[in-house]
């Protein structure tokens, strides 16, 4: 028992290690947004004294907030319900297609998460700037083929657990192939469905290259582009960036705790059923 209670003490020691850890660039960034440039600079690590909120009515300002928002809004949350719906239809098509052919696009998909970024980024804005889709729908047409591949990937294992049984038994009713997907296969796929969304949701948020390559025009930037412009050349503005970080980051992980819920809610009722 005593040698059972000692490991429970170690592990606990080493979660709160870790947790502390994890929570310091968060602290960093909280209190360093309400300081001054000078406080900045004289202690990092300090308690702000006496904290000041004119940082982020300033921060809003400069990052244009509300239309920055509306942007990043409007570019990840189509984004993901395209990956989502793409990806599933597309998993689901190779999973109860039993052919060759099947195995071979999947590898595919799944050989083409390897591929990074920098490396088809020049050539891709170049075929895009020439059929002139170099604006938020191309953008959001490279996220469907950069997110598609792990997202198809995550369907595929998932999809694989189903039983046909539940497609004959749609069809008997007289669901289409259509039907029979989204009816009945695609609530199943609830859980994994958040997961996809979670994923592609955090990464197109904060994404900052692809962007900057695609729509960096006055009035449809997203904040990450805009929050470029608070580090010149010959200043850098620490506190309006770090406010204008606190704020920005709100949205997003408002989603990924509501997300949560969602995630175990699934899984409760995927085992009672």
């Amino acid at each position: 028992m005593k040698t059972k209670r000692r490991t429970r003490i170690f592990w606990a020691v080493v979660g709160f290690v870790l947790a502390a850890g994890w929570l310091v660039p968060f602290y960093l960034m909280l209190t360093n947004s309400l300081k001054t440039q000078k406080d900045i600079f004289t202690n990092t690590l300090s308690l702000p004294h006496p904290p000041t909120v004119s940082n982020y009515p300033m921060a809003m300002q400069e990052l244009d907030f509300i239309r920055s928002l509306f942007n990043s809004l409007l570019i990840t949350v189509v984004s993901v319900a395209i990956i989502i719906v793409f990806s599933a239809l597309a998993a689901y098509a190779l999973v109860r297609t039993k052919r060759r052919i099947s195995g071979i696009i999947f590898l595919t998909f799944a050989a083409a998460m390897l591929i990074p970024f920098q490396s088809v980024m020049i050539p891709l804005i170049a075929v895009f700037g020439k059929v002139h889709m170099l604006n938020r729908i191309g953008l959001m047409f490279m996220y469907l083929g950069f997110g598609s591949s792990l997202s198809i990937f995550l369907y595929h294992g998932t999809l694989k657990s189903i039983p046909v049984a539940l497609d004959e038994a749609a069809r008997i009713d007289g669901c289409n192939r259509w039907q029979t997907f989204w009816y009945v296969i695609f609530p199943i796929l609830k859980p994994m469905t958040v997961t996809v969304a979670i994923l592609n949701a955090i990464w197109i948020w904060n994404d900052y290259l692809l962007p900057s390559l695609v729509i960096n025009q006055p009035g449809i930037q997203t904040i990450p582009l805009k929050m470029f412009f608070f580090f010149g050349e010959y200043t850098k503005q620490w506190n309006l960036a770090l406010a204008g970080l606190t704020i920005s980051i709100i949205p997003i992980i408002v989603f990924y705790f509501f997300a949560q819920k969602q995630i175990i809610k699934g899984i409760t009722q995927g085992s009672v059923k």
